[in-house]
């Protein structure tokens, strides 16, 4: 799974690469009024900005959740982790690209804080589903009777509680930490970006 998602990265990279001029400008320019917007605003509601964090990650926990009780949802683990994955690494990769180590300082102080719980939480996440659809495959095929269907899904819903207390905590990381990090960045570089 851990390779997956560094698969995704490495592809997120890729993409910026290809990209062509006028891509890159494009985005660019996008980028650029966000941060412009984000500098000009200081009002910033707090408690706001972690309900839709949080509302995120657990969409996404809830998926994979779902996903790993349905078995034939297995695949589609796989695909959403790689695509986690081929997000940060475009994220992460296009910033860099554009804005060298002012891009690495950006990408360091405002993406890699709540990831450094998100991505393991995720890939975690996405094992768990995994290994719980093979279970239950196992189970429907009669190869796996040592525990009762009731049991395995006890447990199952237990490890996606931890979770989601996980993704709260990202969220809050996000929303207290790497928000404030991101405006410093932002008052201090912003006339150089």
């Amino acid at each position: 799974m851990s390779i997956l998602f560094l698969t995704g990265i490495v592809f997120g990279a890729i993409i910026v690469n290809s990209m062509s001029f006028v891509q890159k400008e494009d985005v660019f320019f996008h980028l650029q009024q966000y941060f412009t917007l984000v500098k000009e605003n200081n009002e910033v509601n707090h408690w706001e900005l972690l309900r839709r964090s949080y509302f995120f990650h657990a969409k996404y926990l809830f998926i994979l959740f779902i996903l790993g009780m349905t078995i034939i949802g297995l695949p589609i683990i796989w695909v959403l982790l790689f695509m986690k994955g081929l997000i940060v690494g475009f994220s992460v990769g296009f910033i860099v690209h554009q804005l060298g180590w002012k891009g690495l300082g950006l990408a360091t102080l405002s993406v890699a804080p709540q990831n450094m719980i998100t991505v393991p939480t995720y890939i975690i996440a996405s094992t768990v589903s995994v290994h719980f659809a093979i279970i239950l495959w196992k189970k429907l095929w009669g190869k796996n009777n040592r525990m009762s269907p009731i049991q395995l899904v006890r447990m199952y819903a237990t490890a996606f509680l931890f979770f989601f207390a996980l993704a709260f905590l990202s969220s809050g990381v996000e929303t207290f930490i790497s928000n404030q990090l991101f405006q410093y960045f932002l008052k201090i570089f912003m006339t150089i970006l």
